[in-house]
């Protein structure tokens, strides 16, 4: 009898300590779901990863050879509902492994940026002192920098790929994300839990990885969701000025730097779709940062 009254006091400390956990992320759904553009936002990028990632399993076309004898045939033509480019690729399949391209590099590299930032700025503001001082003088000095410029001259120096393109712009957009944890670094370390941590005899290690770190988790995943739309960006400009992943390959920067010069020819749908692409998925990706900081900031004020 007493073992089983044990374990039904061990259950309900369970489910109590469940449930708290449970309201938070109930409530966090709650207040994603208020905000209309982040709704918005998150169908977006489902809709055109599906369309990237999806639609060729259902939408064959022939990305690696040119057909001369099929360019620049308008939209609505049968098979080519976006119409062909200048070396007879179909236009939406194009979209779609542009879109791909485009995707991926974005989202390996926000994250890049944000894992390398967020360990950075974490380090730097609980370290404090010199330490600090050497570790930020560093992240002015690169800030200093037009990131642009850099991803240019990184772009020129190397041969540009998908892998390579992931690590020229998380090499460098990491600036961002280390200020921010690093103000946040400031603020948690003189926490009561963090002396308490210390004062029996936890390293400064331990202390940022289960303390800083995921106490400064809202800003790091709010602030995650403007590097993806950024890095999205930085692609199309690395792109647009030449400097993108060589055909057969695609993405949309590219796209819309070839439609920009067949534009002035009449052949305005190579211009507009991925120029269109690129503004939806930003603007996808802002309207989900700005639906994650509502949930942050009414989850830290319910505590």
């Amino acid at each position: 009898m007493t073992t089983s009254t044990e374990t039904t006091a061990e259950q309900s400390a369970a489910l109590d300590d469940e449930a708290p956990v449970r309201g938070l992320w109930r409530q966090g759904v709650e207040v994603f779901a208020e905000n209309r553009l982040a709704l918005l936002g998150l169908a977006l990028f489902v809709v055109l990863g599906a369309v990237c990632f999806l639609g060729p399993l259902f939408y064959h076309t022939d990305q690696v050879h040119t057909d001369l004898s099929a360019v620049h045939l308008p939209p609505g033509t049968p098979g080519h509902p976006l119409g062909t480019d200048g070396v007879g690729y179909d236009q939406l399949g194009r979209l779609m492994l542009g879109g791909q391209t485009s995707i991926v590099v974005g989202l390996a590299a926000g994250i890049l940026a944000t894992v390398v930032g967020t360990v950075w700025g974490a380090i730097a503001g609980f370290a404090g002192g010199w330490v600090d001082a050497a570790m930020m003088r560093l992240v002015d000095a690169m800030m200093s920098i037009p990131s642009l410029f850099l991803f240019m001259l990184m772009a020129t120096i190397v041969t540009p790929s998908v892998p390579m393109l992931i690590l020229i712009i998380g090499a460098f957009a990491w600036l961002g994300p280390a200020r921010l944890v690093r103000g946040e670094a400031l603020s948690l370390r003189s926490r009561e839990y963090v002396h308490a941590m210390r004062s029996m005899g936890g390293t400064g290690g331990r202390a940022v990885r289960r303390h800083i770190i995921p106490n400064a988790i809202g800003t790091v995943i709010v602030n995650a969701t403007f590097q993806v739309a950024d890095a999205i960006l930085y692609v199309a400009y690395l792109s647009f000025l030449g400097l993108g992943v060589p055909p057969p390959a695609a993405n949309w920067g590219g796209m819309l730097s070839d439609g920009l010069a067949d534009t002035y020819s009449g052949h305005w749908w190579l211009l507009y779709p991925p120029g269109i692409a690129i503004i939806l998925i930003v603007l996808a990706f802002n309207f989900m940062g700005d639906g994650l900081r509502d949930v942050f900031e009414v989850r830290l004020r319910r505590r």
